[in-house]
This record gives structure tokens, sequence and C-alpha cells, in this order.
């Protein structure tokens, strides 16, 4: 077998030319390895001025892990579910049928929910498994915060689905990237104090924040604030409600313009 260095040339610039056109290539490149070094250098800076004594560091960390993949499966089961719709050439026959655009909705946040349920119990009961640690220390907290940062997965699901529905396949890398494009913001594993300035200006308008903190509070022993947490809720159905009415929009332009050109 002989191997054509000009054959292995043109497949090597076949690739090197799709990949500017194409948002996840972009993203493999800049994006992931920027949010890795805000999210873990920020945490790192945290622990290093506290003076490497941070109360039940490891319970916060978990915890913080434990609670994102709640933020990011809600936000996926939205987006990628659409995605599959157009991988599977299927978006044209779906709503061909008597569905409409807010049945379809509102069975993706039903099956996201159901997987999030699967995701807690592999978390939670991962964390004791590993390392004999209970995120139940909580405490009844657990339930509101849990909630409140599924509303957050889903206004970021549906704000990613308008643009993809109305933009097409070049913009499905937005399915993973915009739920982590608020996570160096959200202080999941440090406090908002760890931010600079105007990244403290960003956090305090996430929900996400306000749940984060107050679980940080609360497993070191302090009350958590109520009125913290009613300011995500409102924050969250702000958000949602806007990112619903974003995305029924973009469907309805999309839909105008034909979905087959989406397939």
């Amino acid at each position: 077998m002989t191997l054509s260095l000009g054959r292995i040339t043109a497949m090597i610039l076949r690739h090197l030319y799709l990949a500017p056109r194409t948002l996840e290539s972009w993203a493999e490149a800049i994006y992931w390895p920027v949010v890795d070094l805000l999210i873990w250098g920020l945490t790192t800076r945290w622990v290093e001025s506290s003076g490497g004594e941070v109360p039940r560091l490891a319970l916060i960390v978990l915890t913080g892990v434990v609670f994102w993949q709640v933020v990011w499966r809600a936000n996926y089961e939205i987006s990628v579910n659409l995605l599959e719709e157009f991988w599977n050439q299927n978006m044209s026959n779906l709503f061909a049928t008597p569905l409409n655009v807010w049945e379809w909705s509102v069975s993706l946040v039903a099956l996201g929910l159901l997987k999030n349920i699967l995701t807690l119990i592999v978390g939670i009961g991962g964390v004791w498994l590993l390392y004999r640690l209970s995120i139940f220390e909580v405490g009844w907290m657990l339930l509101p915060f849990l909630f409140s940062l599924m509303m957050s997965g889903w206004f970021m699901g549906f704000t990613a689905s308008a643009l993809i529905i109305y933009f097409g396949r070049r913009l499905q890398g937005l399915a993973w990237i915009v739920g982590f494009a608020l996570a160096p913001f959200s202080a999941v594993f440090y406090p908002v104090s760890a931010l600079p300035g105007w990244a403290q200006v960003v956090s305090s308008a996430l929900p996400m924040t306000y749940v984060f903190e107050g679980m940080r509070q609360i497993l070191r022993g302090a009350p958590m604030p109520l009125a913290t947490l009613w300011l995500s809720f409102g924050l969250n159905l702000l958000y949602l409600t806007l990112s619903i009415l974003f995305f029924s929009t973009m469907f309805e332009w999309s839909r105008a313009k034909g979905l087959g050109r989406l397939e």
C-alpha cells in the first residue's frame, strides 16, 4: 500500500477550508479553552486568596458541579432535541401534523425534567458513594434551588433554539455554547467577589448567581436570605418569558420562509 502526499494534503485542506466557516471549529479552538481557563482559574485564585482554607471546599465544589448539571441538562434537552429533528430531516413532517409549537415546547420541557431527575440521582448518589459527602446538607432549600436552576436552563435553551431554528444548522454550536457562556459569571464554584468589577455587574443580572451564592451560605452554616431566592425566581420568570416569546417569533418567521430549508 502506497501513501499519496497529494491526497493526504487534499483532505487536510478540505477540513481547513471548512473550519473557519463553522461555529463549532471556532468554539473548539478558542471558546472552550477560554471558558475552562476562566472557571478554574477564578476558582483557584479564590482558594489561594482565602489562604487555602475554605470551609467545606470539597462539598461546595461538588454541589456546584451537580447543580450546574441541572442547568446544563435543562438547556441541552431543549436545544439539542431541536437539532435532532434537523439531523433526522423531520422538522417539516413534524409540523405538518396538528402539533403546534407550544405543545412541542412543553413536551421538551417535560422530557428535560424527567432526564434531569435521573441526572440528579446519579450526581447526588455519585458524590455520596465516591466522596462520602451529602448534597442533602443544603436541606429543604434543595428543591427551590433546583427548580430555579431548571428555569435558567430553559431560558438558555429557548434562546439558543430561537436562533438555531431561524438560521439553521450553521449555528447549531449554540446548543452547547450558550449554557457555558454564562457559567463564568454565575459564581458556580467561587463567590461573586472573586470576579472583576465589570463581571460582577453581569453576575448580578443572572438568576443562577443567587442560587449558587445561597448554596454556599447554607453549606457554611448561614441562613439563606429568602429575598435572594425570590429575586432568582423573578429574574428567571422574566428571562423565560422573553425567551419563549423570542422563540415563538423566530419560529413563525422561519416557518414563513419554509422549515424545509433547515433540513
